[in-house]
């Protein structure tokens, strides 16, 4: 039973590899210890491709990253933590990860694809709290590591589409609180936020309720709908954010990133949002609605806040 879960793993850990033909430096464990705030079950992991090659990883309860570094020649020492979407149920690997992770390396951008737990009481203590420690071990990861993976922990963004941008916007609103163990104060704060389609809000009318209840259940108190609706916690601490959002979005309402955005503005946060005029939810890095590319504008506005080392 323990080899045939582990052999499952390996398949599950590697799968985005084989389907996209990508060749990543290392996938590796997020802990090197025990998965905090987990149940002693099997692993259920599995993968299916969907209809136009679409990696989908679903009931992940064995976090990893996917280590994808600049070449040396291009390295700027900037890094993006990437937390594909899938509203708390799944994770799309390829479109929304490693297709990701590889255009910003073309630019000297080192990617870190984390495959965060999809929240479930059977694989959780407490699933609520279970893909931010994900997010934050990631940080904790990259800022001890720095040196070995050549980045600079001052320039260590993260990056989250649809319910993975409320785990990034969640990541850059709670970082004050530790929810892993950080002995040594190692500082959880991601310095920029990327956030496409997001799920910021889990106020109604805007929210996507698919999101809320999987991460918090069928009936959350008002006072947890205020904890995890990020733009309720907004200081003058948080990181500056890029944000993009089609306005036809039927699924998340691209008033999501609006207010996140006032909110940032109301504490004088750098923010810089683009809005497609169409495009719905899920495109990805392409809408093909329109020739603008939005990865280039923010690959230009993470140069622009100075997040990239200047040339010599």
């Amino acid at each position: 039973m323990i080899i045939n879960t582990w052999v499952h793993c390996l398949i599950c850990l590697i799968a985005p590899l084989f389907f996209f033909q990508i060749k990543a430096q290392t996938i590796i464990p997020l802990y090197d210890h025990a998965v905090p705030n987990s149940k002693m079950v099997a692993n259920q992991e599995y993968a299916r491709i969907e209809p136009g090659n679409i990696l989908i990883v679903s009931k992940v309860s064995i976090p990893s990253l996917t280590i994808f570094l600049a070449p040396k020649e291009k390295a700027t020492g900037a890094a993006v933590i990437i937390c594909q979407g899938g509203g708390y149920t799944n994770l799309a690997m390829g479109y929304e990860g490693t297709e990701v992770a590889q255009r910003f390396n073309e630019s000297g951008i080192s990617a870190f694809v984390l495959k965060y737990r999809i929240p479930d009481d059977s694989t959780m203590i407490n699933k609520e709290i279970g893909p931010l420690q994900d997010a934050q071990r990631a940080l904790l990861l990259l800022r001890t590591r720095a040196g070995e993976w050549g980045i600079d922990p001052k320039r260590i963004g993260i990056m989250g589409f649809s319910a993975g941008g409320h785990l990034a916007a969640t990541a850059g609103t709670h970082f004050e609180i530790n929810y892993i163990d950080n002995p040594n104060h190692i500082s959880l704060r991601p310095d920029f936020m990327i956030l496409i389609y997001p799920v910021i809000s889990f106020k109604i009318p805007i929210a996507h309720m698919g999101s809320v209840h999987n991460l918090l259940g069928p009936n959350p108190s008002a006072e947890k709908i205020n904890e995890f609706s990020n733009e309720m916690h907004v200081t003058d601490f948080t990181p500056p954010a890029f944000l993009v959002h089609a306005k036809d979005d039927n699924a998340v309402p691209y008033a999501n990133s609006m207010v996140f955005a006032e909110a940032l503005k109301n504490h004088h946060i750098p923010v810089k949002v683009y809005l497609y005029e169409q495009g719905g939810h899920g495109f990805g890095m392409t809408n093909k609605t329109s020739n603008q590319s939005w990865m280039d504008l923010c690959i230009e506005w993470i140069r622009k806040q100075r997040f990239v080392k200047p040339k010599a």
